[in-house]
């Protein structure tokens, strides 16, 4: 199964922080017979037999807990698709100023290159060739 560790760490988180918050489900999640990768592979194979390709966060997270809750689930075959998690990252204030830093030097490095660049002379635009006829010429 091939499913990008940023959809797993998205399943992962949110099953990590129902399982701290509910107690009944913290149970269900511990279960010795359950694990992260069989359930991505049944949200998988539930998405497919769907037939559609776009669910909200809580659907794909209903998926996720009915796995753990069922305990007599058919997870299916492992199934080779790509997933797309259309989350935005948080950065932190240092993150920022970090991205900030080196977008600074970046910009203060293109200038220094553009400026050790010879100055280059502007070509002399071609004469057009009129061949039409002048009634007026001398």
């Amino acid at each position: 199964m091939k499913s990008t560790e940023h959809f797993k760490n998205t399943i992962k988180a949110y099953l990590d922080k129902r399982a701290n918050e509910d107690e009944l489900f913290a149970i269900t999640y511990a279960k010795e017979n359950k694990n992260l990768d069989d359930c991505i592979t049944f949200i998988f194979n539930t998405v497919q037999k769907s037939g559609c390709n776009g669910f909200t966060d809580d659907e794909v997270y209903s998926m996720a807990v009915h796995y753990y809750d069922e305990d007599s689930i058919e997870v299916g075959k492992s199934t080779d698709c790509q997933v797309v998690v259309n989350h935005t990252v948080e950065l932190s204030a240092e993150e920022k100023e970090e991205a900030r830093r080196k977008a600074i030097q970046k910009a203060q490095d293109e200038a220094y290159t553009r400026m050790k660049q010879p100055l280059r002379k502007p070509q002399a635009k071609q004469a057009t060739i009129n061949n039409q006829l002048n009634l007026f010429a001398v």
